[in-house]
């Protein structure tokens, strides 16, 4: 295993990528196409800007990437790709989603690397994992187009396939990814949704 951790984050050195996590999208983004020409991306956690890098190559200088997270961070856009926009902020503040509303009113895809700060316990780890995909759907379901897609890590575990079912309401088709680039032995997965029916986003608000 740790060969295979080696490989990835050497071939994100030689990609001039800030860290390994981009091929987590990019194994996702061959497979399933999530991001296409001239999208506007929202990208939650996305400190150090890997997943925004990769992004704006895809989605090329007709789109848009945001990128939001609580510590700092800035990358540059890739040449002839889309421009970014750095944002640093509170996912649960309102003036957070405030401003992602003035930047751009709707997002063709949101993607969420987020994952909480492991405690040592399995069990809370997982719960505030949950807490930060479910806000993740939560903005999701507010700013997402209708037909858009979403990309969303989450660790495995109690609640979890609670968390899948509001995902599958919400989006034509889900599935449930594990990249190659991930840890074996690590509690992540990513939920992809695709085709997003807006109808739903008012359950939602009233089950939240």
């Amino acid at each position: 295993m740790k060969k295979i951790q080696d490989y990835y984050f050497e071939k994100a050195k030689k990609e001039h990528y800030p860290a390994r996590s981009v091929y987590k999208l990019e194994e996702a983004q061959k497979k399933h196409t999530l991001l296409r020409r001239g999208d506007g991306v929202l990208d939650l956690g996305a400190c150090p800007g890997s997943w925004s890098m990769y992004a704006a190559k895809v989605v090329g200088v007709e789109g848009l990437i945001v990128g939001v997270d609580l510590h700092s961070w800035e990358v540059a856009a890739p040449g002839k790709g889309a421009r970014i926009h750095h944002l640093c902020g509170d996912i649960y503040a309102p003036e957070t989603v405030a401003m992602l509303r003035e930047i751009r009113s709707h997002y063709r895809v949101v993607l969420s690397d987020m994952a909480p700060k492991t405690t040592g316990s399995k069990w809370a780890d997982q719960q505030h994992s949950l807490d930060l995909a479910r806000r993740a759907l939560e903005l999701a379901a507010d700013l997402l187009e209708p037909g858009g897609n979403f990309y969303c890590k989450v660790f495995e575990g109690e609640d979890f396939k609670g968390f899948v079912d509001q995902v599958r309401g919400r989006f034509a088709m889900v599935k449930i990814v594990k990249p190659k680039s991930s840890r074996s032995e690590s509690p992540e997965v990513f939920v992809l949704g695709m085709g997003f029916k807006p109808a739903m986003a008012v359950l939602l608000k009233v089950e939240s």
